[in-house]
């Protein structure tokens, strides 16, 4: 299953350890945790998570995450992929909110 697939999925998982816990529940829980096994991209998520619902300017995490912005941009790609961060064009930059069902489906997996 391709990563763009996943995250298009909704956030759905049996929790680990339940009887109809199965390799597809395995392989998104997989795709969600292995994003945010990165500190980098844990810290990202984190201060998107903070802005709330308005959601932050790709622009305002270069600074603080101390990399570059085509190393932030790679690292908010992953995010977006594994389905944890969706992202809006709001003039010339990309505005990044979490998604706030993904994020509770990886909580409530490992029960």
């Amino acid at each position: 299953m391709s990563r763009q697939r996943i995250a298009d999925r909704a956030p759905c998982c049996a929790t680990v350890g339940s009887a109809s816990f199965d390799m597809p529940d395995a392989v998104e829980l997989a795709t969600g945790f292995g994003a945010l096994a990165d500190p980098v991209r844990l810290n990202l998520l984190s201060m998107i998570t903070a802005s709330g619902a308005t959601g932050t300017c790709v622009c305002d995490l270069i600074g603080p995450s101390g990399r570059s912005q085509p190393t932030v941009s790679h690292h908010l790609k992953i995010l977006r992929e594994a389905g944890l961060v969706t992202t809006e064009k709001r003039g010339r930059w990309a505005w990044y909110s979490v998604v706030p069902a993904r994020l509770a489906a990886l909580k409530r997996a490992l029960g």
